[in-house]
Formats: structure tokens, sequence, C-alpha cells
């Protein structure tokens, strides 16, 4: 008969545990109270994704709590005790120090950026609530609400908008930058919310051509198309910027064998040479698999013989093969797989 120590060898390891898993039971475990503290410091995907989890670990075993405690515990030796309200304690020595409108000029250019509390709000709002202030607030407003949005709920948002408006909020979006305080401050006084800790809110990043890229992507091929042409009649390079936006170089992994070799065989052979050499091999085999052994060999040959090749020169030869794929794509010859069911 095996003595313990056989027996303890034979047991089946622990169950693995992933990282959403391990925090739902720890959630779990909490008072409701305290688990709802840590909750409300989320954005809407993180609970929604945390909830499900919950639900899936409701019957966790002893091992799997376990495990769940250990990683907790690993992870918790390695955040610094000088983490724990740096932020607070921080901004408290500064203001102190040199008084609260020059500590709000010095944290406002050093400390870390932080999303405003509308901003957080817009992403827990019904996507009919926000077409309601898309048609009714300031276009420039409104601008600033679709580009903080997910892309298919800012997609589903704008769908129901009247067509002129939509092109004029797609515009003012594709043409955002940096968006300053008195920007923020508007949209503060829209949603009816002052949470922004009385700190002064640092420019942040968003907007642009790429991120409505990813918004026209999600919009119905109908409705995206008549948004880019309406979009074109104001800015035509804006427009051309999105439409590269939205189908780039690194997409004609996307295409099916037979549409890839129709828009290869139809660019310049040294053109596609430029642009293959700033991609990785995968796509390099992607692409020439479906040419001839003679045409791909040729390539190859003329992609050994290339030195160091500018990255401009790289973009320049994938913009224009783009071009081509567009063009084509137009013109019926090739489909390109977009959102659901739609091509675009």
């Amino acid at each position: 008969m095996a003595d313990a120590d056989d027996m303890m060898l034979a047991a089946p390891p622990k169950p693995a545990i992933d990282g959403s898993s391990a925090a739902a039971i720890l959630l779990m475990l909490l008072d409701e109270s305290e688990a709802a503290t840590i909750l409300k410091h989320l954005g809407p995907e993180e609970v929604r994704g945390l909830a499900k989890a919950m639900f899936d670990t409701a019957n966790a075993s002893e091992a799997q709590i376990e495990q769940a405690l250990d990683r907790f515990v690993v992870r918790s030796r390695d955040v610094s005790a000088l983490a724990i309200g740096a932020d607070t304690r921080i901004r408290t020595v500064i203001n102190q120090a040199v008084g609260n409108v020059r500590a709000d000029n010095i944290l406002a250019a050093v400390a870390p950026q932080r999303s405003a509390a509308s901003l957080e709000m817009l992403r827990w709002m019904d996507v009919d609530a926000i077409s309601g202030l898309l048609a009714s607030e300031h276009p420039q407003v409104g601008a600033l609400i679709l580009s903080v949005l997910v892309p298919d709920i800012a997609a589903r948002a704008i769908e129901t908008l009247d067509e002129l408006l939509q092109a004029d909020l797609v515009l003012r979006a594709a043409q955002l930058t940096s968006v300053p305080a008195a920007a923020i401050e508007d949209l503060e006084a829209v949603l009816a919310s002052a949470n922004v800790d009385g700190q002064r809110v640092a420019k942040q990043a968003i907007g642009g051509p790429s991120d409505v890229a990813k918004i026209m992507k999600k919009m119905p091929k109908q409705l995206s198309e008549r948004t880019i042409r309406a979009l074109k009649k104001t800015d035509k390079l804006l427009a051309q910027a999105i439409e590269e936006e939205m189908f780039i170089f690194e997409n004609l992994r996307d295409l099916d064998k037979k549409s890839l070799g129709t828009v290869l065989r139809s660019v310049d052979a040294a053109e596609l040479a430029i642009a293959l050499k700033g991609t990785d091999e995968e796509m390099v085999d992607l692409c020439l698999a479906t040419m001839s052994k003679r045409a791909s060999e040729t390539i190859r040959d003329e992609m050994a013989e290339m030195t160091m090749v500018k990255r401009t020169d790289v973009d320049e030869a994938q913009k224009a093969i783009m071009l081509v794929v567009r063009q084509m794509a137009a013109s019926g010859e090739i489909m390109i797989a977009g959102a659901g069911d739609d091509y675009v």
C-alpha cells in the first residue's frame, strides 16, 4: 500500500485560474460595500467582465479560492508602500509649498493625465441618450462626445442623426488633436457634473482621423460612404486621411486569396517590394503565395538587394497599393470585409 508521501506525490495539481476569475473571487470574499467601492473605480467594460466572472466563479472550489488569495498576496508584495495614496500626498505637499495657483500650473504639466469624470460618465450612458445629446448640443461639444466613445457605440449614436449633422460632427471630431480645459468644462456643464477634484484638466489627445476611421468602419456601408462623400465636399484631404485609416496595408491579411492576388497583380512589382520591406515575413509569404513562382522570386530578389529603406518610402508605397485596393473595391472587382455582414 502506498505510504503518505506517495499519496501526496500522486495528488493532482490545483486547477489553473486566470486573473479575471481571481479578481472575481476576491470581490466575492469582500463585504458588499467594500466590493462596490472597488467597482466604482472601474470602467463599464471592466465591470461587465468582472460581473460575468463572478457568476462563473460562484461555485469555486477551495483550491481555486486559495489560488486567488495566493495571487493577491504575491502581487501585493510588488506594490511599493510609496504608491498608496501617492497622488493625494503629492498634490497636498505641492499646494502647501507653492500655493494653489502655482501648484495647479506645475501639476497640470507633470502629473499623469486623468480622465475627466464627465468622459467616464459618457461611457455608461444609453445610446439613445447620447444621440439626443449629439442632436441638441453645439457640434463642437458633440464632436468631443463622439471622440471619447467606444467606436461601435459612437457609430450607433450617430446613425440616427441628420445627414448634415453627421458630416459636421465627423469633420470636427477628425480635426480634434487635443482638448483644452475650457472644452471639458463645457461638457461638464452639459452633463451636469462637477467631479473633477477641483484640479485643472490637462489636454488629452483624442479624436483625429484614426479614431473617426474606427467609428466609420462600424457604421453601415451606405451610411459610411455617404458621410465620406459629404466630408469630401468640406475637406477632401481629411476625408482621404480617414479613408486611408479605414483600411491600412496590414488589413490585406483580411482579404481572401483570390482578391489579394487580384490586387497584387495590378500593382507595380518594384513598389510592392518596397511596401513589403516594411512588413514581417508572414505578410511577405502571404502576399507572394498568390503570385507565380517567377514573379515571387523576382520580388524576393529585389527585396534582398535593398539595404536601408526609408520609412517614408515604405509608407508611400503602401499607400499607393491601398489606393488601388480602394479603387478596385469601389468598382466591385474585389470585396473588402467590414463590420458584420457589411462590406466597405
